[in-house]
């Protein structure tokens, strides 16, 4: 009887995918860790007081201040390009990784690998494993590529099929590559275009740009904190 990682290596196959791909996802092992992280997702059962306390939000808006004054020229033409403005992005990019401090230290395929074969959101995973796969095979992402628990890559933490989706080239030197700051912020700002963000609109809960914000993440708290963060970040 063959493995669930052979059955599906054989499947993959027959839908294209290629051998350096395959390579890599023969090389994955079952993550523990990833597991174990997906399972205790405490934070986001805080009060908003509370999560904002624990992620360091004073701190993240100190510093996204200063941020903002220095990639001035960045920021503007993401807003120009995208309708999303400096605050949202770098509340984001200062909690999911403060600011590219922190990227992760879990092997991508293997985690994604783990989260596909458990049934708990199986099927959400399997395209998210497809999706990494076909990164692989153009070079975006490696066997040896690391990020977040849950196979989230670079400075603003996507999973593999929304690199596909909303990857884009920030800072004019071809392709996409989430761990430099530029493509990583492009990339967000282009998410959040495309999940309802509209130039010039509030970004609050109940106002229009907020559905952008809900499209990032699932948790009221993280969705309500970004908004609170952003609007203090750009001033308003």
């Amino acid at each position: 009887m063959r493995s669930p990682k052979t059955a599906f290596a054989a499947e993959a196959k027959a839908k294209g995918v290629k051998p350096k791909a395959l390579a890599a996802l023969a090389g994955t092992s079952y993550s523990t860790g990833t597991i174990q992280a997906d399972r205790g997702q405490k934070n986001f059962k805080l009060s908003l007081g509370a999560f904002m306390q624990k992620r360091g939000a004073a701190a993240i808006i100190a510093r996204a201040k200063s941020l903002k004054k220095t990639n001035g020229p960045l920021f503007a033409s993401l807003e120009k390009r995208y309708g999303v403005p400096p605050g949202p992005l770098l509340a984001i990019w200062g909690m999911e990784t403060g600011f590219g401090s922190y990227l992760g230290d879990q092997n991508t395929l293997s985690a994604v690998a783990t989260l596909a074969y458990d049934c708990r959101r199986s099927a959400f995973f399997t395209e998210q494993l497809y999706a990494a796969l076909k990164l692989v095979d153009r070079g975006v992402l490696t066997a040896a590529s690391k990020g977040a628990m849950h196979g989230e890559v670079g400075q603003t933490q996507f999973l593999p099929k929304n690199i596909l989706l909303y990857g884009a080239d920030g800072d004019g030197k071809g392709g996409v590559n989430l761990n430099t700051m530029a493509d990583a912020l492009a990339s967000t700002a282009k998410f959040l275009a495309a999940h309802g963000f509209v130039a010039g609109e509030g970004y609050q809960p109940g106002q229009a740009s907020f559905t952008a914000i809900q499209g990032w993440n699932a948790a009221t708290v993280y969705q309500k904190a970004i908004a609170i963060m952003a609007k203090k970040i750009d001033g308003l």
